[in-house]
């Protein structure tokens, strides 16, 4: 497994080894060894999984304050996604910057996710499937959103009027929401 530092602080791309021959293809898409090797350290408790029909819909920007907080590993087992990635936590050096990576069933690429950053996806195609592990559970109290064209993040989404769902449509901006993320410089 490839692991590629992305611009934005503790937000990694995967590629991982594919074994192609005649019969199709077999890849390992998560290896907890691996990843303590490249000083990545995740304990994953519940995967998710969500189908979306039309392309141009639009999933995010999701997160869960506080002690919720989830980091993810996400990828696409059918179709293709732009995947967006926020960091939310104060006082990082990347605070407020985002981070957009194709993800497809074509490259399989994946997107690792730390805690403190809000999470989000527009299909490029119809009929996606996207997958994610979590290392939190679901907690429906934490759970929160800022709107997906916020001027103050402004993320090149390249579409104007994405399908959403009615409580993404009426999310808050990132200056009136309730976000609680604060940046801790790991100890090297």
């Amino acid at each position: 497994m490839r692991v590629i530092k992305t611009d934005v602080l503790d937000v990694y791309i995967l590629e991982p080894q594919v074994f192609e021959d005649n019969r199709g293809w077999f890849m390992e898409s998560w290896s907890a060894r691996k990843m303590e090797e490249a000083g990545l350290y995740y304990n994953f408790v519940q995967d998710n999984q969500s189908y979306s029909a039309q392309k141009g819909t639009l999933r995010g920007l999701h997160f869960q304050n506080s002690s919720a907080s989830q980091a993810k590993l996400v990828r696409c087992g059918r179709g293709s996604v732009l995947d967006v990635a926020v960091d939310l936590r104060k006082g990082s050096p990347t605070y407020k910057k985002w981070v957009a990576i194709e993800l497809s069933s074509e490259n399989k690429r994946q997107l690792l996710i730390p805690r403190g950053f809000a999470h989000a996806f527009l299909t490029l195609t119809n009929n996606v499937e996207f997958l994610y592990k979590a290392d939190n559970y679901y907690c429906p109290e934490a759970e929160r959103n800022i709107i997906w064209n916020d001027e103050e993040i402004n993320i090149a989404w390249g579409i104007e009027n994405p399908i959403l769902s009615e409580k993404d449509k009426k999310a808050p901006k990132l200056y009136s929401s309730d976000v609680d993320f604060v940046y801790e410089e790991k100890s090297k």
